[in-house]
C-alpha cells in the first residue's frame, strides 16, 4: 500500500473558529490542492464529522447526495484521504481512522515516524556503502 502523508506549515487563524480550525486543518494536510479548486475533500471531511457527531454511519452514497456531488469525485477525494490515513473504508462504509480527529491525526504521526525510521536506515546503509561518515 502506498501511503502518502502531505504536511504544510500554515499559519494557524487567527480567531478561534470551527469553521476556520477545519479547513487550516484540511489545508495542512493538503487535502484540498491542486485541481480541487471546489474544496471538495474538505467539504466531505466536514460532512463526515457531522455524521460521527451524531453517531450515524455513512457511505459514499450518502455523502455523494448530502453535498450534491457525482459519487465518482466522492470516491476520488475519498480514496485520496484514505491513502493519506485519515479514514478507511469497510465495504461500503466510511471510518475515521481511530473514531476521532485526534486519534486519527495521532496514528498518521506513526505513521510518519515509521516511514522516517525506514529513511534513515537505508540512508544510513548508503552512507556507508558509498564512504560518507556520520558526525
Amino acid at each position: 500500500m502506498v501511503q502518502e502523508i502531505i504536511l504544510r506549515n500554515i499559519e494557524k487563524p487567527h480567531i478561534q473558529s470551527l469553521e476556520e480550525d477545519l479547513v487550516w486543518f484540511c489545508d495542512s494536510f493538503g487535502f484540498s490542492s491542486g485541481r480541487d479548486t471546489e474544496n471538495t475533500a474538505n467539504r466531505i471531511i466536514i460532512s463526515l464529522l457531522d455524521k460521527l457527531s451524531n453517531d450515524e454511519i455513512t457511505s459514499s452514497e450518502t455523502l455523494a447526495e448530502d453535498l450534491d456531488i457525482k459519487i465518482s469525485r466522492v470516491n476520488h477525494h475519498l480514496r485520496n484521504l484514505s491513502d493519506s490515513g485519515l479514514l478507511y473504508r469497510k465495504k461500503r462504509l466510511i471510518y475515521l481512522r481511530g473514531g476521532s480527529l485526534k486519534a486519527a491525526v495521532k496514528e498518521m504521526r506513526k505513521d510518519s515516524e515509521r516511514i522516517f525510521d525506514e529513511l534513515e536506515n537505508i540512508a544510513e546503509e548508503i552512507d556507508s556503502v558509498i564512504g560518507i561518515k556520520n558526525r
